[in-house]
């Protein structure tokens, strides 16, 4: 009989085990199974005898009262102390096992007591959960969870306020009543939310399938599972997942392989991806038939038992959950009703004490103040109030208790005002340099200057519209090196405090108080009974004058539509929009920002006027809607409108826009709004969109200033989608790993690199870190497990790392991707996106120019992946392939055409190569000239042997050219070199014949038409862009940053000058492309390419 040292669990201690010293007089308990341990009354001591995940046998003394998680937690303290212990996990990962009166089965609720659960024999064991939906405790979620989100959220999880604990209260019971509805899922709702259907608008044959499918039919090859057996068959535009299944059911049973002749009993799954074809829907309406056949391509189908899917499998433990509510707080009604705002026309004023803790320049700076402003949005309602502290010593200023009084009344006040504050040293200025703040004339003497050193911005009212009052504390930001801005606020700042208060400055001020009980913003209901008297009013002034004709606003309307020229707008005109409110509410609701504009928000009747007319306003397109989420309309019935026009976007259009809605929620004051709301109730019912949400989020949790809303977020959304956890959490160990791997290589030599990768991918405690993983760039991707001998180090600056996955799908390619440890994906993830947009744009109007946009993510600061897209090479490498790779390569065209001839040799092939050349060069050449993308080289050209030209890179954008010695590198509109319009024209040796050739002239035409067509969405472009100025991207980080586009966009031009200016830009790009070829050459020769 085999005796085993004993572990005692203390009863004062059910968090650690004790380890007795070895010596005589250590008690040794030996391994004995007594039937009779429950027989009688629960003894108050059990010895345990505990199974752990390594292999190891231990014994357990613990009191009988113990809780199953105190003992879990204790089992892998055990096993961390036994070899091997890396492969031990969080105890959450675990589930505890014992024997029941049938059968051995997990203890899920945690909670119970070792007397209660009474496991026979005292014989428990640990093992890895095996439903990933359950935890024991909220304890338990919550400590993964936090663990998910980062230790940046830590220091923000503990934090109690009345704002955080509504927040997670209302958002929990949102979530909460999603799961409840889940929990009824059948397991096709079931699959569909954890695999959405990727679909098209339409259900009709794109025109480009069409041409090549002129009798509206096509192939399709279906794999049977369980024999690999393959068919293939030809179906129609109007053919079903149903009929498709029927039709190769009766194909299988021709060819005598037995089947179930049920077809609901099987469903149609992508090959190589968790992605299906299901219900009632044209196949030509699936997203990857589209691709597929746009790719000259064959779909390939798997035909699966839906017995088989783990979402058949698994929803009957959804539906089997109790959910936890968390208990309803209940309201505790104020001592006396609130003031209304509105009744009180005093003028608004505060007291400013001190600040402190100040870090500025003692040598050179003799003064020390404030500047003091409020703000709607990024308007100042009145004018800024500043001030010099009269005395101070070292870093705390004092002001004696100063009482800033500000010509706005109280009940003028917008319900989103912030109150913006700048605390300035003043430094005496030398001769060679110029006034930062050439606005502020308060400082008369031109030989001194005005510094800001810190900013802080806080709302005037509560997240219960409740006036601030009293003193308080404001902890202050300090101006980032990269912003590039003479404003002396920062209105579109964060309200949030800074979290590392002990070394940021603080202002100490007091909001004034009513003296009589609270002061409350009034209820929608008032503000609209208010406006609707007004309204009521109006319209019987107008019947006594006689209406004007429509032609005159129509006409002042179209100065400003889709121009982007509402920021010039004049005051005459801005007051005669408004005094025609209703005609526009009632005959223009797509110029609903212009009136906006309009709107004089330190007027009550004005934003009472708005707030009426927003509640019959008919719902405006989507691409206007997103415009009023910018930061530039802050006002909360605006922005709750803009939230209703947007549930009507698809799925796939949500996740179009997705970057941009999250980048938004940064503009809002409080943490719960109608945007937040609007994002988690789709991330909760689409875990795709469930999977962007995370990890746009958790990209940013290292940004202090958001850190405690983002981390808010992520933990609701975690805590609401239990079944998510799991996945999520698999890809940051994932991450980690990566990480590990990235920074070996870092320190290792180049000739080493690459074996350092692969040694570290093969050592068998990674291994398991790459199992059964969905990719994040993709998550209908699974990947299981690593190839290290196809993995590699790339020769970059920040060794990034080709990994080589090895799909789930054992038939399908591998999957390819580039981990990035040192460089900001961000602004490639922005560019990409807008990539899509644009093709989206295009192929709304009959246009496919054959994009090959592919996948990046930033997963956290600097960190992130890119998608390796296959069968394709940088023109660099092609003309080192063809032999003619040197510092003149460049000027010698010939290289491209004869590489895309090799690699399609049959005549057919070779046009249809052409053809894909021609449409993407096309997109790329306009796309990139709008978004002003820099830094274009052969090196970040790449073309697909199917004649697919791509660009990838896109450090630089905006117009942020590269200099050399203060020369411009790149100056041409746009990459157009001989090398491309000899592939165009087919090859055509006659170089005055180039731009003369049919192929040529309507490669010309579809670039004009590709600039007209975004050129008509330019507000759409612009707002995106604009909804991204809080990311903190250096080359977008102010509103002067979109100029760019607006130069290229011409949008104040008519349709046939903007066509004439493009054409300029084109005749440019084309007669300059030997500069291109120069700039080309330049980069080989630097980067030492030659053979």
């Amino acid at each position: 009989m085999m005796e085993i040292p004993a572990y005692v669990l203390h009863p004062q201690h059910h968090n650690q085990c004790v380890k007795p010293p070895l010596d005589d007089d250590t008690e040794e308990f030996c391994i004995r199974f007594s039937v009779n341990l429950w027989k009688n009354d629960p003894p108050e001591h059990v010895d345990l005898i505990c199974l752990l995940p390594n292999g190891h046998l231990r014994m357990l003394k613990a009191p009988s009262t113990t809780t199953i998680r105190d003992v879990k937690v204790n089992m892998v303290e055990l096993a961390k102390q036994s070899e091997p212990c890396y492969m031990i996990k969080d105890a959450c990962d675990y589930q505890v096992y014992g024997i029941s009166t049938f059968n051995i089965e997990p203890y899920t609720d945690e909670t119970k007591r070792l007397c209660e659960v009474q496991p026979y024999f005292g014989l428990l064991s640990l093992g890895d959960r095996t439903d990933a939906n359950s935890f024991s405790s909220d304890y338990e979620l919550t400590k993964m969870v936090s663990g998910m989100i980062g230790k940046s959220f830590d220091h923000h999880r503990t934090q109690v306020t009345p704002e955080i604990d509504d927040f997670r209260l209302n958002m929990s019971q949102i979530c909460d009543n999603i799961e409840t509805k889940r929990g009824k899922y059948t397991w096709q709702d079931r699959l569909l939310y954890e695999h959405p259907l990727r679909l098209a608008n339409s259900g009709k044959m794109p025109d480009l399938i069409r041409e090549r499918h002129p009798t509206r039919a096509f192939l399709i090859v279906v794999k049977n599972e369980n024999d690999q057996s393959t068919f293939t068959l030809s179906v129609s535009e109007h053919d079903t997942p149903f009929s498709l299944t029927e039709s190769t059911l009766q194909k299988m049973n021709r060819s005598q392989i037995k089947m179930n002749d049920r077809v609901a009993d099987y469903i149609l799954k992508v090959s190589g991806r968790d992605e299906y074809l299901l219900g009632n829907y044209p196949l030509i309406q699936f997203l990857y038939i589209q691709e597929m056949l746009s790719d000259s391509a064959v779909p390939n189908v798997v035909l699966q038992s839906v017995y088989r899917l783990e979402s058949y499998i698994n929803h009957h433990n959804v539906q089997n959950m109790v959910q936890k509510r968390p208990p309803r707080k209940q309201s505790v009604p104020p001592s006396r009703p609130p003031i209304s705002l509105w009744d009180m026309g005093n003028y608004f004023q505060l007291t400013l004490h001190s600040i402190s803790n100040v870090n500025y320049d003692r040598a050179r700076a003799f003064k020390v103040g404030v500047h003091v402003g409020l703000f709607h949005g990024e308007r100042m309602l009145c004018a800024q109030r500043s001030t010099d502290s009269p005395n101070g010593n070292f870093d705390t200023f004092l002001f004696n208790d100063l009482v800033m009084d500000f010509d706005i009344q109280m009940r003028n006040l917008p319900r989103m005002t912030r109150l913006c504050i700048v605390i300035f040293e003043v430094t005496k200025m030398s001769r060679s340099k110029k006034s930062s703040n050439n606005k502020d004339i308060a400082l008369k003497d031109v030989s001194y200057n005005k510094n800001p050193l810190a900013w802080v911005n806080t709302t005037l009212f509560d997240y219960k519209d409740n006036l601030r009052t009293g003193r308080q504390t404001l902890y202050t930001w300090t101006y980032a090196d990269d912003i590039q801005s003479d404003e002396v606020f920062h209105p579109l700042g964060t309200v949030e405090p800074n979290p590392l208060k002990e070394e940021c400055a603080l202002v100490d001020i007091t909001f004034q108080s009513s003296g009589s009980g609270t002061v409350r913003y009034p209820t929608e209901e008032t503000v609209l009974q208010y406006a609707e008297e007004r309204a009521l009013a109006r319209r019987q002034e107008k019947q006594q004058h006689r209406a004007e004709p429509e032609k005159y606003l129509r006409d002042l309307i179209a100065n400003y539509t889709g121009l982007d020229k509402i920021y010039e707008m004049v005051d005459q005109d801005r007051n005669a929009i408004w005094e025609r409110r209703d005609i526009i509410q009632r005959e223009l609701p797509e110029e609903l920002s212009i009136l906006l504009h309009c709107v004089y928000w330190k007027e009550r009747d004005d934003v009472a006027d708005i707030w009426f007319l927003l509640s019959k306003w008919e719902l405006i397109s989507v691409e206007r809607s997103l415009e009023l989420l910018d930061y530039a309309y802050p006002d909360p019935a605006v922005r709750r409108f803009a939230i209703r026009c947007l549930h009507s976007l698809t799925d796939e259009d949500l996740l179009l826009y997705l970057l941009q809605l999250v980048q938004a929620i940064k503009h809002e004051s409080y943490l719960a709004s109608d945007l937040v709301v609007f994002l988690l109730e789709r991330a909760m019912r689409n875990q795709r969109i469930g999977h962007y949400f995370f990890w746009h989020l958790r990209s940013e949790m290292q940004t202090p200033s958001i850190q405690m809303r983002f981390g808010l977020l992520l933990e609701v959304y975690l805590k609401g989608c239990k079944h998510h956890v799991a996945p999520l959490r698999k890809q940051l160990h994932m991450l980690e790993k990566l990480k590990q791997g990235s920074v070996i290589v870092k320190h290792g030599s180049k000739e080493k690199v690459k074996s350092l990768l692969q040694n570290f991918l093969r050592d068998q405690r990674n291994e398991g870190v790459f199992q059964n993983i969905q990719n994040p760039l993709n998550p209908s991707f699974r990947c299981n497990g690593v190839s290290p001998d196809k993995c590699k180090v790339m020769d970059s600056k920040m060794k990034p790392l080709w990994v080589a996955f090895e799909n789930a799908d054992l038939n399908s390619d591998a999957v390819h991707i580039i981990f990035k440890n040192g460089d900001d994906l961000r602004q490639d993830m922005l560019t990409l996106q807008m990539l899509r947009v644009m093709d989206q744009l295009w192929k709304r109007d009959g246009m496919d120019f054959r994009m090959n946009i592919y996948n990046c993510i930033s997963m956290e600061q600097r960190l992130g992946m890119i998608e390796v897209v296959r069968h394709a090479e940088t023109i660099a490498n092609i003309q080192k392939e063809k032999g003619m790779f040197s510092a003149t390569s460049p000027f010698k065209k010939g290289s491209l055409f004869s590489w895309l001839k090799e690699h399609n040799k049959l005549p057919d092939k070779l046009n249809q190569a052409i053809n894909e050349f021609t449409l993407s060069c096309a997109g790329y050449c306009v796309a990139t000239y709008v978004l002003g993308v820099a830094d274009r080289h052969s090196d970040n050209i790449m073309v697909k042997k199917n004649g697919q030209l791509f660009h990838i890179d896109f450090g630089h954008i905006l117009g942020h050219f590269k200099e050399k010695f203060g020369v411009r590198r790149e100056r041409v509109p746009f990459v157009l070199t001989h090398d491309f319009v000899y592939v165009i024209n087919k090859g055509c040796k006659d170089k005055d014949k180039d731009r003369e050739s049919d192929e040529f002239r309507r490669f010309q035409e579809l670039c004009e038409r590709a600039f007209l067509v975004l050129r008509k969405h330019g507000c759409l472009i612009l707002s995106l862009f604009s909804m991204m100025i809080s990311t903190g991207l250096p080359e977008l980080s102010s509103e002067k940053d979109l100029n760019y586009l607006r130069e290229t966009l011409v949008l104040d031009y008519t349709e046939e000058k903007a066509r004439e200016h493009f054409r300029a830009k084109f005749s440019e790009a084309l007669a300059n492309s030997w500069k291109t070829s120069l700039n080309w050459a330049s980069h080989n020769f630097s980067k030492n390419n030659k053979q």
